[in-house]
């Protein structure tokens, strides 16, 4: 599939170093909205949807990680950015990965949460597909926030995790089924020793979407790359554990441990 003009918006110092941000399955950009004030103190943030999801167009058919990939240095090349730090979330993650072995020197230092090289479960994904495209991703919405967030986080937040479950469903059919043959059809395991960026990676010590031995993985596979484990959190661990997390992306794109 060509590239396509995703959604995006741009925020922070116009000379300062860039930090794209790539959103979750399922979410749109303003997932990132915990970290946004500390980034944008010190970093141009560009946030964008990815295809399928927000004010991204949908190309209908099974996209792949490369397709995904393609889109965000589409964006890059539009804003005239040659290099930046990347930021993704699950399959923002998994962009992410592609990007750093495809693409070694648009990306300066990568962080990577809640995400893997290889889900594993190929046939779970098309069946999610599959559901997605014949009954709507309404459907979903239940069980895929149920996977999000910790019980007792969700139970304290009702209010974030109904807004959260709003948006699954509110995820064009097609475009979450598109993106989801993205994920069932990746694997990445062998490209990840060539990854060259400095790399953070995060995990939820609860997360069952992804578990934590999913980021294990990749912290073994990529050169030097640093683990953080957060708990309480699940999915989206960004939502759950503001503080770590921006804490955790601002040392490790200003160079620090």
């Amino acid at each position: 599939m060509p590239p396509i003009d995703v959604h995006h918006v741009v925020e922070g110092p116009r000379d300062a170093p860039v930090v794209l941000l790539s959103n979750s399955l399922g979410a749109t950009m303003a997932m990132w909205e915990p970290q946004l004030a500390a980034l944008t103190e010190r970093y141009r943030v560009v946030r964008y949807d990815t295809r399928g999801h927000g004010g991204s167009p949908t190309v209908p058919g099974d996209a792949t990680i490369d397709d995904l990939a393609d889109d965000a240095i589409a964006l890059l090349n539009r804003l005239d950015v040659e290099r930046a730090h990347v930021v993704g979330l699950s399959i923002g993650g998994m962009t992410g990965l592609r990007l750093a072995v495809r693409e070694p020197h648009r990306v300066d230092r990568l962080a990577v949460l809640c995400s893997s090289a290889h889900t594993g479960a190929p046939d779970a994904w098309r069946d999610r597909a599959h559901t997605a495209r014949t009954e709507g991703t309404a459907s979903l919405a239940d069980a895929v926030v149920g996977r999000w967030f910790t019980p007792a986080w969700a139970a304290e937040h009702p209010a974030h995790v109904a807004q959260m479950r709003a948006t699954i469903a509110g995820t064009d059919d097609e475009g979450y089924a598109s993106c989801c043959a993205a994920v069932g059809g990746m694997d990445q395991r062998a490209d990840l020793a060539s990854i060259t960026a400095p790399t953070l990676v995060v995990s939820g010590l609860e997360d069952p979407a992804l578990p934590p031995e999913h980021q294990r993985a990749l912290a073994e596979a990529i050169p030097g790359a640093r683990l953080l484990e957060l708990s309480p959190a699940a999915h989206i661990a960004n939502v759950e554990q503001p503080e770590r997390v921006t804490e955790a992306l601002l040392a490790h794109l200003g160079g620090t441990a």
